[in-house]
């Protein structure tokens, strides 16, 4: 095992570039996806990327845990690079701390398309325009916890696998299975930034004829939908009509704005979440942990 494990000498050494200089753009490779990646941390975070089928790169931590926690994960990587470094270090290459100590490349598995991963499916959660990757995280987390099937996206959302997103998941983004709607390949034509730029499809927003057009694909696989938000004709999140459907897909709407006023209208319920103390409403991330607990029922 001590053949591919690799003390860092050289800060500037392109191999290390993946971890500490290429920006999450520059990791998607639109040039040539089939090389493109994505980075997970921590040990139970790659753990769980192995188990999904993710190919690794190479493996960057502290040199304690060459022989400690990370060990199980080098013998499961094989003869890949291990990049080694002291704590100090290897918080001034990256730039952070490292909360686990540990980092993976690994490449972007094949996208999978709507009808694939609803094939089975009875619940679905469907993120409309979710551009915040800590969300987005955090919906897969209680997707993955609250008996959600999978978990749809439409063309703006941040994508799933940017760093924060799979970090904020505990790697569920790895558990759940996820399509984006849209004919267009996301993974070549997505753009990342620290600051929440999100996913375009051929650079422009969709209009509302799109928004309708999801709605109706999932009609047509077979699933009645219910709209998350406030209107005067929402029905209480707690009504048996809802849980007796038999597949049935929870709409959940971007930061701020929310849901748009089309797909509101596509969808066969607006379901609200009955609240106290003058509150209109939660951070979608909260509110999902509240939809897919009751509707999952």
């Amino acid at each position: 095992m001590s053949d591919n494990i690799i003390t860092i000498t050289d800060f500037m050494d392109p191999n290390l570039d993946v971890y500490a200089r290429l920006t999450e753009n520059q990791l998607l490779n639109r040039a040539n996806p089939k090389e493109g990646m994505f980075i997970a941390e921590s040990p139970k975070v790659i753990e769980r990327a192995l188990d999904a089928g993710c190919e690794p790169v190479s493996l960057l931590m502290e040199t304690k845990h060459v022989n400690g926690e990370a060990r199980g994960i080098i013998e499961r990587c094989h003869d890949i690079p291990v990049y080694t470094a002291e704590f100090d270090l290897l918080t001034k290459l990256t730039g952070f701390a490292l909360t686990r100590g540990t980092l993976c490349a690994m490449y972007r598995p094949k996208p999978r398309s709507v009808e694939e991963v609803c094939r089975k499916a009875r619940r679905v959660a469907v993120l409309e325009d979710v551009v915040n990757p800590t969300n987005v995280g955090a919906i897969f987390r209680s997707a993955a916890a609250l008996h959600m099937d999978a978990v749809l996206l439409t063309p703006a959302c941040s994508n799933p696998l940017y760093r924060r997103a799979i970090r904020v998941s505990m790697g569920t983004v790895f558990q759940v299975p996820w399509a984006y709607f849209s004919k267009c390949n996301v993974d070549s034509d997505s753009t990342f930034a620290d600051t929440s730029l999100h996913d375009r499809c051929d650079s422009h927003e969709p209009d509302s004829s799109a928004y309708e057009g999801y709605i109706g694909e999932l009609h047509r696989l077979g699933f009645k939908t219910c709209a998350m938000a406030l209107t005067d004709d929402s029905v209480s999140i707690d009504d048996p009509v809802l849980r007796s459907e038999e597949r049935l897909a929870i709409v959940l709407g971007t930061e701020g704005d929310g849901l748009h006023e089309q797909t509101i209208a596509s969808c066969d319920y607006t379901v609200k979440i009955p609240m106290s103390h003058g509150v209109d409403s939660l951070n979608v991330a909260a509110a999902s942990a509240v939809a897919f607990w009751e509707l999952a029922k």
